[in-house]
C-alpha cells in the first residue's frame, strides 16, 4: 500500500493574507486558485503537498463547524485504489460524509469521510494539483481546471 498523505487544507478568513504569509516565511509556491460554490481560496504547494487556504461562504458549505472557523479543516490522502481505499476506511470505522466518484470527465473529486474524531478526510486516487504522490514531477496531481482563475475576493 503505498497511499500517501498529500493534502491539508486550512479554514481562513483571508486565504491571499494567509497565502503571503506562507509564501513569504517558507517559500510555498501558489499553483492555483479556487472560487467554487463552497470556498473561495488559494492553493499552494511545497512541491509535495498540497495546501488548501480556504473561505467557506455558508455554514452548510463547512460543515459542522461553520464558515467563521479558522483552523485545519480536513486532510487528504491520495490512496492507490479508490474503491478499496473506501472499504478500509470504513472497516476501521470510518463513515462517509459526502462526494462521489465522477462517472467521467472531472477528475477533482474527493471521497470525504470521517475519521473516529470526526476530522474530515479526503480520499482520491488522482491527487492534487500542486502534489506529488512520491515526489516526483513524473506523477504530480492534475493541472487546475482553470489557471488563471482569480477567485472573487468580495466576500474576504
Amino acid at each position: 500500500m503505498s497511499n500517501k498523505l498529500r493534502h491539508i487544507a486550512i479554514s481562513v478568513s483571508d486565504p491571499w493574507k494567509t497565502a503571503a504569509f506562507y509564501q513569504e516565511a517558507f517559500g510555498f509556491i501558489k499553483v492555483g486558485e479556487t472560487d467554487s460554490s463552497l470556498a473561495r481560496g488559494v492553493y499552494l504547494s511545497d512541491g509535495i503537498m498540497s495546501l488548501a487556504l480556504l473561505n467557506y461562504k455558508t455554514d452548510e458549505a463547512a460543515g459542522e463547524r461553520g464558515k467563521d472557523f479558522v483552523g485545519l479543516h480536513h486532510i487528504g490522502v491520495w490512496v492507490d485504489d479508490i474503491v478499496a481505499a473506501r472499504k478500509d476506511v470504513e472497516k476501521a470505522g470510518g463513515q462517509y460524509y459526502m462526494g462521489e466518484v465522477p462517472v467521467k470527465g472531472n477528475i477533482f473529486y474527493e471521497v470525504k469521510y470521517k475519521d473516529l474524531d470526526g476530522v474530515i478526510c479526503d480520499l482520491t486516487d488522482h491527487g492534487w494539483g500542486g502534489a506529488s504522490k512520491n515526489g516526483a514531477a513524473s506523477d504530480e496531481g492534475p493541472a487546475f481546471r482553470h489557471p488563471d482563475l482569480k477567485a472573487d475576493r468580495s466576500g474576504i
